[in-house]
C-alpha cells in the first residue's frame, strides 16, 4: 500500500556457534595456564552488561614466564626455520580463521559490541587476508628491499586496543612471525576473548610452543611487558597518551618501537563531489564501528557552496541507521565498548554544546541495558572547539566549512594528529594535489576506511611512527 512503512524484522545471529568457557587462563608456551597470583577479572558484553567470562590477569611473574617462553621458541625453533616453513604455519592459521569465521565474528560482536555485519563482512575476512599476505612474504624477505639476509629482531611485545580486537592481533602477529620473531601479545582488558580463541587456533595449527604467547590484563600488565628487559621490539596501537608513556619508557634502550596512535581525520568534500556517494563515505568514515576508529573521519570539511545539500542528505541518511543489538544482522550501529568510553563521549558532546556548537541526532530508541550513544552531528563548529581538536572516539561528527582548496588544506592540517584523511571530488588533479598537501599517513580518495594487507598504514606527528601492512610492515620486525 502507498505510504506503508515496513519495519525490519529482527534477524539475530545465533550465539550457539560460540562455546564460551566460564574462565580463561593465560596462553604461555603453547598451553593455557593460571596466573601466578591467581588474579582474574571479568569481561562483559557492552550491549547487555552480562558477564561473558572470567579471565586471568597476568602479573610480573607471568610476564617473565611468557617472555622466557618466547625467547626459547625464538632461539631453538622459530628463527631457525626457513621462511617457506614459517609461511606454511601462517597459511594454516589463515585457513583456520576462514573455517571458524562465523564463530570468531559472533564472539567479536559479543565482546566488543560492534555489529555482526561488520565483524562478519569486514573484520574476520581482513584477519584471514592479513595472514595470507604475510605467509606469502615469509620466504621472500631477501627480495623485500631491506638488504641481503635480513634478520629478525627476537621477541616482540605487542599491546593492542579494543576497537578491532582480532584484526589488531593479525596486524601485529602476522608480520612478526613472517619475519622470524616470536610474540608476547596483550589484548585490551575489555576485549580479550577473540585473542584467547586465536590462541586455540595457534594450537590447532600446531604452531611451535612459545611462538605466540597471549597475556590478558589491564594497564599494569602492558606496562610490565613493554618495560621487560627481555623484549627486543615493542609494537603498540592505542591512545596518544599511552603511546607517549611507552616512548619515554623505551627511550635509550635497544628496543625497536612502532606506535600507531590517535587521530582526528578530516573528510574533505568539494562542491563537485558526487553527493550521495560522499554521504555514504561520511557515514562510513565516522559511524562505522560506532566511531571507535583511530582513523575515523571525525571532522567533516564541506565546501560552502555544497553545505546545504550535503547536510540535508546526511541527515536523511542518518535517519535510516539502525542502532541496537550487535548480533542483529540489520544493525548499523552497535554498543559503545565500555562505560568509561561512553562517559568520555558524553562529556565531550556536552562540551561541544557548551561551547556553542549545534547538536543534532536522528530520532532513535536506545536499549535500556548496555552502553549506547545515538549518532550525533555538530554544526557551527570552529577550529577552536574541543570537539574539533580532541579525539572523541565515538559516533560524533563535527562539521566545518571551507571556500578554497588551500583553506581546506590549512583546516585539515590544523591538528596535532596526522593519521588519515579523505578527499571527495571529481577532479583527479585536485585529488593528487590534496594528497600531496595533507599531512596524513593515509589519504583516501572518493572512499573512506578501506584497508588492504598490501597497503601500508600509519601516521605522522602525534599519530605515531612506523607503518603496518604491506612490504613496509615487515621493516619494523627486521634488524637494520
Amino acid at each position: 500500500m502507498a505510504g506503508t512503512k515496513f519495519d525490519y524484522a529482527p534477524a539475530p545471529e545465533s550465539r550457539a556457534v560460540v562455546d564460551l568457557k566460564p574462565s580463561y587462563g593465560l596462553f604461555i608456551g603453547g598451553d593455557f595456564v593460571e596466573p601466578a597470583d591467581g588474579a582474574t577479572f571479568k569481561t562483559i558484553s557492552p550491549a547487555s552488561e552480562e558477564v561473558l567470562a572470567e579471565v586471568g590477569e597476568a602479573g610480573p611473574v607471568d610476564v617473565d614466564r611468557a617472555v622466557a617462553a618466547a625467547r626459547r621458541a625464538y632461539t631453538r625453533t622459530w628463527s631457525k626455520l626457513p621462511g617457506s616453513e614459517r609461511g606454511k604455519y601462517l597459511y594454516r592459521i589463515a585457513r583456520i580463521v576462514q573455517e571458524r569465521a562465523r564463530e570468531l565474528a559472533v564472539l567479536e560482536s559479543l565482546d566488543n559490541g560492534k555489529p555482526i555485519r561488520e565483524s562478519r563482512d569486514v573484520d574476520i575476512p581482513l584477519v584471514a587476508a592479513w595472514f595470507f599476505h604475510y605467509a606469502g612474504w615469509a620466504d621472500k624477505l631477501d627480495y623485500a628491499g631491506f638488504g641481503p639476509l635480513p634478520r629478525p629482531l627476537g621477541v616482540a611485545a605487542q599491546v593492542i586496543p579494543w576497537n578491532f580486537p582480532l584484526l589488531m592481533v593479525a596486524w601485529k602477529i602476522a608480520p612478526a612471525l613472517a619475519c622470524g620473531n616470536t610474540v608476547v601479545l596483550k589484548p585490551a582488558e575489555t576485549t580479550p576473548l577473540t585473542a584467547l580463541l586465536f590462541a586455540e587456533i595457534c594450537q590447532q595449527a600446531e604452531l611451535p610452543p612459545g611462538v605466540v604467547n597471549i597475556l590478558t590484563g589491564a594497564g599494569d600488565t602492558g606496562r610490565a611487558l613493554v618495560e621487560h628487559s627481555g623484549v627486543d621490539k615493542v609494537a603498540f596501537t592505542g591512545s596518544t597518551e599511552v603511546g607517549k608513556m611507552i616512548a619515554r619508557a623505551t627511550a635509550g634502550t635497544r628496543k625497536n618501537v612502532t606506535l600507531e596512535l590517535g587521530g582526528k581525520a578530516a573528510n574533505v568534500v568539494f562542491d563537485d563531489a558526487p553527493i550521495d556517494q560522499a554521504v555514504e563515505g561520511i557515514v562510513n568514515g565516522i559511524f562505522f564501528n560506532q566511531g571507535h576508529v583511530c582513523c575515523a573521519g571525525s571532522r567533516l570539511l564541506v565546501q560552502e557552496s555544497a553545505y546545504d545539500e550535503v547536510l540535508g542528505s546526511l541527515k536523511r541518511r542518518l535517519g535510516t541507521l539502525r542502532v541496537g543489538d550487535p548480533l542483529d544482522k540489520n544493525t548499523d550501529i552497535g554498543a559503545i565498548n565500555s562505560a568509561e568510553q561512553l562517559a568520555r563521549i558524553r562529556e565531550l558532546s556536552e562540551v561541544g554544546e557548551a561551547e556553542g556548537a549545534q547538536r543534532w541526532s536522528p530520532a532513535c530508541d536506545l536499549p535500556d541495558k548496555g552502553f549506547w550513544f545515538a549518532p550525533t552531528v555538530f554544526t557551527g563548529v570552529s577550529q577552536a572547539h574541543r570537539i574539533a581538536r580532541e579525539e572523541i572516539f565515538g559516533p560524533v561528527l563535527s562539521v566545518l566549512t571551507f571556500r578554497t582548496p588551500q583553506e581546506a588544506v590549512e583546516k585539515a592540517n590544523n591538528t596535532p594528529f596526522g593519521l588519515s584523511a579523505g578527499v571527495w571530488t571529481e577532479k583527479g588533479s585536485r585529488i593528487l594535489w590534496m594528497a600531496d598537501q595533507l599531512r596524513a599517513g593515509v589519504v583516501w580518495a572518493n572512499t573512506f576506511n578501506r584497508f588492504d594487507p598490501a597497503s601500508p598504514f600509519g601516521g605522522y606527528k602525534e599519530s605515531g611512527y612506523g607503518r603496518e601492512g604491506g612490504r613496509h610492515g615487515l621493516e619494523a620486525y627486521l634488524a637494520r
